[in-house]
């Protein structure tokens, strides 16, 4: 290279004297005046602007090309190139499966005579029946999630400070040591102590399973992955069932400190699991560890079954969304998300997640009360319940075939799953006015439909809720907008769960039946809501989704909407950091684990 040419690369590392134009003086060195020492900076700092601009041509470039493959991508295209991102990301979800598995225990062992006579008190009367308090069972019900809102929070902080590996790692050794409070406790007041400390892992697991899965899988996989986080739910809780039944012909204490010491088998193989995991590429390329991430993306793929992938092009498409947001976006703050386009964005994400629990969830959960109304006896209605509980991986398996083979968006099932839901509460509703004489049929109508009523939930809002608040959220404040979102579903569902008993118990409220209208005036408000409101990502990349909010596009016309990410300038910073990584990556290896 001869030394008036820059590099060949459009992107010179520096200013050489004979390229700004400054010929040394022969016979040695001379003072340079002061216009020309001017002259010489001018020229540096537009070379250095030159060189920007086409590092920033270069990025758009390459992402644009990585852009257009993975929106030609169809879903067996992506998992064939990207299996080790499947198999990742279904393993580090299965960190739900423990607490689905935990969350069907505590309600389940108030019908366990050995439980009651351990924490609770004998009852006045006649007969030696004993029952743990109705305070304590409140707050044994809910320990938890108190606990999980100060897992949400911290999580918000853990994961993008100290990366998701290393959080869940973190997380997992906590349950090791505080699920033993649950096999030694003596008193209520212990159980509950490890109902709020185990509480504050779960709550980061719920919404670090969501984001890893989103981050680590192309858009082809994106609605899949993070849909079956659901379907980890549906397990642990089917798994927990299932040992419940097989606990209730023992009389002994171990028929509750069974289950609960089998909530060691799950931290050590996932410990080990996720020790082997790679980091999400996105977090490494927002913490500038652009070599890192190449190298991540590398083990999440399989180059060789497609010759068109290039890994410096998917890179540099995240990249240039990260650029993208860092100029919408300046912080990465709790307080940003309610700025700007963000503050729409965590409303939608906040709003999604609470109509799980607004559309008649916690009304569904009492089916098995209704069935023994109808004369059922308990081992009949705990069959019934893990039934439901197998729904929810049926109505996952059933959204993807929905989302895949039918092409239905994630609004689209959104907002008909709502409607469906809101049908059904009005059904149950009108149940109420069966005569007393044939009360019996309608109980078990009513635990029928409410079973029916699970399975369309699980087919659609239950399920495709961890896709959207996945997607509608920006890259740079994902995890702190899917954490105010969870956290306001379990706000919500507190509440939910103290009024519906109110609603049911005949001593109290004794709306029966009809609270089935009730639940079905707040679902139609939430089909209003998600009309007007929630749009659809489906298909779309993270960049165009920041776009499309940027704009202030109607949630009615996402799909339609057409937009060019690549015609907006972007931050020149990120930019920046992109282009001296690449220029040493060859001599130096950043530190860190991927």
């Amino acid at each position: 290279m001869a030394a008036n040419e820059p590099p060949a690369d459009g992107l010179p590392a520096g200013p050489a004297a004979g390229y700004y134009g400054i010929e040394p003086v022969a016979g040695g060195p001379v003072d340079p005046s002061k216009a020309d020492l001017d002259a010489a900076q001018g020229l540096a700092q537009d070379d250095a602007a030159m060189a920007d601009e086409k590092a920033a041509h270069t990025v758009v470039g390459f992402a644009r090309s990585a852009a257009d493959k993975e929106r030609a991508m169809t879903l067996w295209e992506g998992v064939r190139l990207y299996p080790k991102a499947v198999a990742w990301s279904l393993l580090i979800s299965t960190c739900i499966v423990m607490e689905g598995y935990d969350v069907c225990l505590i309600n389940n062992f108030y019908a366990f005579d050995t439980f009651n006579r351990k924490y609770g008190e004998r009852l006045p009367g006649p007969g030696d029946t004993w029952q743990v308090p109705a305070p304590w069972q409140s707050g044994l019900s809910n320990g938890a999630n108190c606990g999980e809102l100060i897992g949400l929070l911290l999580n918000g902080w853990l994961s993008e400070r100290f990366g998701y590996r290393y959080t869940v790692m973190g997380c997992l050794v906590l349950v090791v040591a505080w699920v033993s409070i649950f096999f030694t406790a003596q008193s209520p007041g212990a159980l509950l102590a490890g109902e709020i400390l185990c509480g504050i892992p779960w709550g980061v697991f719920q919404t670090l399973t969501i984001t890893y899965a989103s981050e680590v899988c192309p858009v082809a996989l994106r609605g899949h992955l993070t849909t079956y986080v659901n379907a980890c739910w549906g397990i642990g809780q089917l798994v927990g069932i299932g040992v419940i039944m097989g606990m209730l012909n023992r009389t002994d204490q171990w028929a509750y400190r069974i289950p609960y010491a089998l909530q060691w088998m799950w931290p050590v193989p996932l410990f080990v699991g996720v020790f082997f995991a790679p980091e999400s590429p996105w977090w490494l390329v927002r913490r500038g560890r652009v070599d890192d991430a190449k190298r991540a993306l590398l083990r999440l793929t399989s180059p060789r079954r497609d010759p068109a992938f290039d890994a410096d092009e998917t890179i540099a498409m995240m990249v240039h969304t990260t650029a993208l947001e860092a100029d919408a976006t300046r912080g990465a703050s709790y307080w940003d998300c309610f700025r700007g386009t963000d503050r729409r964005r965590t409303e939608i994400v906040c709003m999604v997640w609470a109509i799980q629990n607004l559309s008649g969830n916690s009304f569904s959960n009492y089916s098995t009360y209704f069935l023994e109304q109808a004369g059922l006896d308990s081992y009949q209605a705990y069959g019934f319940a893990l039934g439901q509980y197998a729904f929810n991986i049926v109505g996952v398996a059933g959204a993807w075939v929905l989302m895949s083979s039918w092409g239905l968006g994630r609004r689209t099932l959104y907002l008909y799953g709502l409607c469906g839901l809101c049908a059904m509460l009005l059904v149950l509703g009108f149940l109420g006015l069966v005569p007393a004489a044939h009360r019996h049929e309608g109980s078990l109508a009513t635990g029928s439909i409410m079973l029916c009523w699970a399975l369309c939930y699980q087919l659609t809002v239950g399920t495709v809720c961890y896709s959207l608040v996945a997607e509608i959220s920006t890259r740079r404040l994902q995890i702190k907008t899917v954490v105010l979102g969870r956290a306001l579903y379990i706000v919500v569902g507190i509440v939910c769960g103290v009024l519906t008993p109110y609603m049911l118990n005949p001593g109290e409220w004794n709306w029966q039946n009809y609270a089935g209208f009730f639940w079905a005036g707040i679902c139609f408000l939430c089909i209003v809501y998600t009309y007007f409101r929630v749009p659809e990502p489906t298909g779309r990349s993270f960049a165009e989704l920041d776009v499309l909010f940027e704009q202030g596009t109607s949630a009615r016309r996402f799909r339609q909407t057409e937009v060019d990410v690549f015609a907006r300038r972007v931050n020149a910073d990120v930019l920046r950091t992109y282009k001296e990584q690449v220029a040493t990556a060859h001599f130096e290896r950043p530190s860190g684990d991927v």
